[in-house]
């Protein structure tokens, strides 16, 4: 791709266009960083420093006991 521009919005945010998102594999919550070079602004991509996991499995911890697999809530009725 050559050259895209992108407005600046009132508070100073750019669109990168999707071809070049696409190209260089920025997501959502990606991130990336801002350079001055003489007359002009380079912006490159940060590659997280630990890979993404495949699934947020597991990223939470709660405080509470687990339940048991063969927990049954019908156990709480009574008849």
């Amino acid at each position: 791709m050559g050259t895209a521009t992108s407005s600046i919005t009132s508070k100073g945010q750019v669109t990168i266009p999707k071809a070049l998102r696409q190209q260089l594999g920025l997501a959502r919550g990606g991130r990336v960083s801002f350079q001055l070079v003489g007359d002009h602004i380079e912006v490159r991509s940060c590659k997280p420093e630990q890979p993404l996991p495949a699934s947020g499995f597991g990223l939470l911890k709660s405080p509470r006991q687990p339940v048991p697999a063969d927990f049954d809530p019908a156990s709480f009725l009574t008849p």
